[in-house]
């Protein structure tokens, strides 16, 4: 049964609530002044680590990065692999050599064109050892990657540059995914002025103030058109209460609803027709530590997986923001049926007691690691009564996110609140980064999961050129996950942005690196 909230913190939250409104109403009609004509605003809840291509590692970073930079591919509305600098490409029989023929009309801000060499060059220091970039994965599969990582060779043999225009990608073997990782923010293409990567997307970075905010700068001459604001300006907020008070006071021309303004805007005359919502792709879940006690032992997982009414939380907790998750591939991306499994969110409490009871644990002390976000805190502590009930104790460990991160990634918790968030849309991403043994730890697979006959499905998948064997492959290797329940899979969030009466062609996007900025408009856009 999930539990209801204590007088007190119901007293809190009414507080908090009534000091907002005290400042919304002191505030309202008093706009700042400080807002650049023309310029759409927008609300970060933390400062990007980088926007260079090469190094970005997290959403925040990869967004801005989207607006300043473009790739050989990028994805249409239909999640489909669509032209961006190349306007066309060939890819052979056997799956393994990728022909990009370049448009000739792309310019970096510094105003020289882009060349089939520049694309080399870019793909090449991703896989430098001395840029230490996260986001070799790319790349990894190409001809020669590793020996140039390695020093003992002095290009990468893949890549080749047939002439100004026209650039192969050589593969060791076929990786059906290939295509769609293109469209990933380390495949921008990129040329560096010392410490500056310059780009080619519709916006310049104008200035960027960290843990204030970033300018973007609307390029006139993009081959693409040109934006229809004159820029862009990222504000940093922390705080939600903040950010709901810069906006209704319009000092943000949107922002995601957070779980604790959700009723309040939906219900609101004012904004809930403003509300947009997008299915998004990614998931949720509860993680154990498959290399420690007691989750080593598949039983006791199977057992937290009976423990925890992931549809009831999802229905009253997070109020229907989502979609119920089977499994770890999002439910727009899975084009098969599992059979033979139980959903992760098989209720059923009885089952869950005798298993934790004869296995010997009962009253077992484990730690579960959660961020300070309030959303997330509130969550753990439902998640604490249920396993309680179940028979094992649950403390709570809130770190801010990098050291949260950190400790994940070491293997420090036996239990952890994660989300995974689609780069390239493709059931593949949500399989081998997350469950494949190679990938163990930082690299993704945080749940420290180690089954060998996934691996070999995931990679068969991989490596299959045949759509239907693929969908098989990955099919067979979900359900085995979700009976080994290295994880419980709760929900695949839908996002809830809510705009200003005045924006006009504002969409929300299931991948990030989808929204070049090009269609929004706000005040006085030019």
């Amino acid at each position: 049964m999930t539990p209801k909230k204590s007088p007190s913190q119901e007293i809190s939250r009414l507080a908090l609530w009534f000091v907002l409104f005290s400042i919304i109403t002191f505030l309202s009609g008093c706009t700042s002044s400080n807002r650049i004509s023309g310029f759409f605003y927008y609300r970060l809840n933390s400062t990007p680590s980088t926007v260079d291509p090469a190094l970005i590692a997290d959403v925040s970073g990869a967004s801005v990065a989207a607006k300043l930079f473009n790739g050989l591919v990028r994805l249409d509305d239909n999640l489909s692999v669509a032209p961006d600098i190349a306007e066309r490409w060939k890819i052979s029989g056997d799956g393994l050599r990728y022909v990009f023929f370049l448009r000739r009309d792309v310019q970096f801000s510094n105003g020289r064109g882009v060349r089939a060499r520049d694309f080399k060059a870019s793909f090449e220091r991703v896989l430098n050892s001395g840029t230490r970039s996260p986001n070799v994965w790319v790349f990894d599969k190409v001809e020669g990657a590793q020996a140039y990582r390695e020093g003992r060779a002095g290009d990468v043999a893949g890549f080749r540059v047939i002439d100004d225009y026209t650039f192969e990608i050589k593969l060791k073997r076929p990786f059906s995914p290939f295509l769609s990782m293109l469209t990933t923010t380390p495949a921008y293409v990129v040329a560096v002025d010392g410490s500056l990567c310059l780009g080619t997307g519709p916006f310049n970075l104008a200035s960027w103030m960290p843990g204030r905010e970033l300018v973007l700068e609307r390029k006139d001459h993009y081959f693409d058109g040109r934006a229809k604001v004159r820029g862009i300006v990222y504000r940093i907020i922390p705080e939600d209460l903040t950010a709901i008070t810069e906006f209704e006071v319009g000092n943000l021309d949107v922002i995601s609803l957070p779980a604790t303004a959700y009723s309040r805007f939906r219900n609101d005359k004012k904004w809930s027709s403003l509300i947009i919502s997008m299915r998004g792709l990614n998931t949720y879940y509860l993680g154990m530590n498959t290399s420690k006690p007691p989750f080593d032992d598949p039983q006791i997982r199977k057992a937290v997986a009976s423990a925890v009414d992931t549809k009831k939380i999802l229905r009253t907790f997070y109020e229907n923001r989502g979609r119920p998750a089977a499994g770890p591939v999002p439910d727009l991306l899975r084009s098969w049926k599992l059979d033979n499994v139980r959903d992760n969110g098989g209720y059923d409490p009885q089952k869950a007691r005798e298993i934790i009871k004869n296995s010997g644990v009962s009253g077992m002390r484990v730690h579960l690691y959660i961020t300070a976000d309030q959303d997330v805190v509130d969550l753990a502590e439902i998640i604490q009564s249920y396993l309680s009930d179940a028979g094992i104790e649950v403390v709570l460990r809130q770190l801010e996110w990098s050291a949260f991160k950190e400790a994940v990634n070491r293997g420090e918790p036996e239990l952890f609140w994660l989300s995974w968030w689609a780069d390239y849309p493709d059931p593949e991403n949500f399989l081998f980064p997350l469950f494949h043994s190679s990938n163990s730890g930082p690299a993704g697979n945080r749940t420290r999961y180690c089954n060998k006959t996934v691996d070999a499905l995931i990679e068969q998948g991989q490596f299959s050129i045949n759509k239907n064997d693929r969908k098989t492959f990955y099919k067979q290797a979900e359900e085995l996950i979700i009976k080994d329940a290295p994880a419980v899979f709760f929900w695949h969030r839908t996002d809830f942005m809510v705009k200003q009466p005045w924006v006009k062609g504002y969409k929300v996007f299931p991948i990030y690196t989808m929204d070049k900025g090009m269609e929004i408009e706000g005040r006085d856009s030019l």
